[in-house]
């Protein structure tokens, strides 16, 4: 038997496909058909929007000081004219000039009431014991009287004083510098300031305090 058709011009081999297209054109359609609308209502509600301005703070400006008040003017000398003729009284002007010769006297005093009152350990000229030193190394030879403590122990040395000759050749202010104990330290202060009036030292012509070291010795015989 010899066929109708065309096998090519057959639709009954295509319906599968034709089928398939048409389904998939009308999903096609659906979701485009949604999605439209969907875009359609965020287009809508982009009129919507709403800013909420924040207000801004007002500051107030900061509250300066007033500036302060200008100083009093200086009060003004009045002076007053005189006439040729009118007589003026004279006032008596004190003479206050000073020359070197003034400044150099004031000085030379300063420094003299300076040296009174301080005590030197070097004059030009030093304090001596009446007689000299000899004399004064037979005072004390005369004079020590060697302590029985001393003698019963056994010491001997030599004991160092201080003292003060003053202005008046007196002695003042004996102090031990070193002693050796035994009541050796007690009878050289004894017999020191039992010494006559020395002569005083002097700076400058003038009698001055002088500090004076004397060593007095204790030998066991």
């Amino acid at each position: 038997m010899i066929p109708k058709k065309n096998p090519e011009a057959d639709l009954e081999l295509r319906k599968t496909s034709f089928t398939y297209i048409g389904l998939l054109t009308a999903l096609a359609i659906t979701l485009v058909a949604f999605e439209w609308t969907a875009f359609e209502d965020k287009v809508g509600d982009l009129g919507q929007l709403q800013l909420d301005l924040l207000e801004e703070e007002v500051i107030p400006p900061s509250a300066t000081p007033p500036p302060p008040p200008p100083p009093p003017p200086a009060p003004t000398t009045v002076l007053e004219i005189v006439d040729d003729e009118e007589e003026v009284e004279e006032t008596e002007v004190l003479d206050t000039e000073v020359n070197t010769e003034t400044e150099v006297q004031q000085t030379q005093q300063r420094e003299e009431e300076v040296e009174e009152e301080q005590i030197f350990t070097i004059v030009e000229q030093m304090p001596t014991f009446p007689g000299g030193e000899a004399e004064m190394r037979k005072y004390l030879g005369k004079s020590v009287k060697y302590p029985q403590m001393a003698t019963d122990a056994g010491i001997s040395g030599t004991v160092y004083l201080s003292f003060e000759v003053d202005k008046d050749g007196k002695i003042k202010d004996v102090k031990v510098l070193r002693g050796i104990g035994g009541g050796c330290d007690e009878e050289a202060i004894r017999v020191v300031k039992a010494m006559p009036t020395w002569t005083p030292g002097k700076q400058r012509g003038k009698p001055v305090r002088v500090q004076f070291t004397l060593p007095v010795k204790f030998t066991l015989r």
